[in-house]
């Protein structure tokens, strides 16, 4: 394990082996996540990152995929010691706006939660641009990351057996569209016709690390 605590003002993180060929990055939050992934994503696309086959984020990991033709100690004194310029925590300037009519079954749960009204909730979740921090759960799900503490909520006491496919929903501070019918235990606020994967576009995944999101109300 290695420690980087170089300073304040540094991306400080943590680094741990992921079996023979992977290099697991901790860091402190998901936008230092973003500034790192960024920076090593230049790295590669330059060439100096030889050997690397991925990186994916978590909510405070990068996880970097190496092929065996990869020199591990070179790649992990880079991840260890670069150091990400904060423009790199920038996200692209095109905003994909996706229409939700918001008619979610835990609607009223989130005003309770949040000491908002309804109306003052859709408006939250409109009123600002979200960022695809990063993927997971299932295919073309992306976790939204938005900047309105208002709307920090925590999951349901008890998971449904299934959510339907395009359901909006809110859990800590994310935001999430189910991208098919699942189990799901965030709140639901919400429900669009957006296609969040589809194997006949390119890519599959709509909403992809480091999309910019902006939602509005549908009648």
């Amino acid at each position: 394990m290695i420690t980087d605590d170089r300073s304040s003002d540094a991306v400080s993180r943590t680094l741990r082996p992921c079996g023979d060929l992977g290099l697991l990055a901790e860091v402190d939050d998901t936008a230092a996540v973003t500034a790192l992934h960024a920076a090593l994503r230049e790295e590669m696309t330059a060439g100096r990152l030889a050997g690397v086959a991925d990186l994916i984020r978590g909510a405070r990991t990068v996880l970097v995929r190496m092929t065996p033709r990869a020199d591990v100690r070179a790649v992990a004194a880079v991840v260890g010691e670069i150091e990400p310029a904060p423009q790199a925590a920038s996200g692209p300037d095109r905003v994909l706006d996706i229409g939700v009519v918001y008619d979610g079954d835990d609607l009223d749960e989130v005003a309770a939660h949040t000491g908002l009204t309804v109306p003052e909730v859709v408006a939250a979740h409109t009123g600002q641009v979200w960022t695809v921090a990063f993927a997971g759960f299932a295919p073309g799900f992306g976790y939204l990351q938005g900047t309105d503490d208002r709307l920090v909520v925590p999951r349901r006491d008890e998971s449904r057996i299934s959510v339907p496919a395009g359901a909006v929903a809110l859990a800590a501070r994310f935001s999430g569209v189910y991208p098919r019918p699942s189990p799901g235990g965030w709140q639901l606020i919400g429900q669009t016709g957006e296609r969040m994967w589809d194997l006949d576009r390119d890519p599959p995944a709509l909403l992809t690390p480091g999309t910019r999101v902006r939602f509005h109300e549908e009648g």
